[in-house]
């Protein structure tokens, strides 16, 4: 497998260049900004094309060598597509809530890791000796520990590079990843500060195809270092019991995909 294709076309037809309304932009995303219709903002996508390939190709190398990939999302928009990008190229994902040091103190989350594995093995047992009352408590601390720190349970230390959606509403995840040196690659949207950022791609950080498509594009890029890296070391991937899945990209005919117009309620009001 090779790194996925990747056009113009399918930047389009997701909405990719739709920002935010003019007034709610960052004047340091100017450079990114083609021009505005109906008082938004459009990215150029153009400059999105080469930056997205070169997130891309950091991605697969960073996997090759075997490195881990951190999803990170946890607006509503990117929830699912956060999980499912992150699972299907055997990679990590937070997409609930970013707990405070999860990154720079990883020592105390996993102790919380720990105790979420044993709560899972004691609630698959025989639960002897445990009252229904006892078992009830175990199980929403369990349920709790497994909305926040289920994605990363196996990770065993921390990513070698972490993928963002949405910089401003992950702010505290960049500001530990570059506090550690780890590689960031992320969505910028025309509201956002791309200062920081190793691998910024001007996009739309709230249409939900958008956010389909990088997740798929990441994953895919996940997957294709895991095939270098396992050719590396004379893996013969046609022996494989279970050979990893290639995701397929939301790719549909350009007669149906046609973008509409945001309106003024899809003008990113609660971004």
């Amino acid at each position: 497998m090779a790194l996925p294709d990747l056009s113009m076309r399918q930047l389009l037809e997701a909405g990719v260049h739709f920002g935010h309304q003019k007034h709610r932009w960052n004047p340091k995303m100017a450079p990114f900004i083609f021009g505005s219709r109906n008082n938004i903002h459009i990215i150029d996508l153009t400059q999105t094309v080469p930056l997205l390939h070169q997130a891309l190709v950091a991605v697969s190398d960073v996997v090759a060598k075997g490195g881990r990939v951190l999803f990170v999302g946890t607006k509503r928009q990117a929830t699912e597509g956060i999980a499912e990008g992150a699972r299907s190229s055997a990679q990590y994902f937070i997409n609930h809530r970013w707990l405070g040091g999860t990154l720079t103190n990883w020592r105390t989350i996993s102790h919380s890791i720990k105790r979420l594995k044993a709560l899972e093995e004691l609630l698959e047992g025989e639960h002897r000796g445990l009252t229904k009352k006892e078992l009830l408590q175990l199980t929403r601390e369990k349920d709790k520990l497994e909305i926040s720190l289920g994605g990363i349970k196996d990770m065993g230390a921390p990513p070698d590079l972490i993928f963002v959606i949405d910089t401003n509403k992950e702010s505290i995840a960049i500001a530990e990843a570059r506090k550690l040196n780890i590689p960031v690659v992320a969505i910028v949207d025309s509201n956002c500060d791309p200062d920081g950022i190793t691998y910024p791609i001007p996009g739309n950080d709230d249409a939900g195809r958008a956010i389909t498509l990088y997740c798929d594009l990441i994953a895919r890029a996940a997957i294709d270092g895991i095939e270098r890296g396992q050719g590396s070391v004379g893996v013969d991937l046609g022996e494989a019991e279970e050979p990893l899945a290639e995701p397929a990209v939301n790719d549909a005919p350009a007669a149906e995909a046609a973008p509409a117009e945001k309106t003024e309620t899809e003008s990113k009001e609660n971004a």
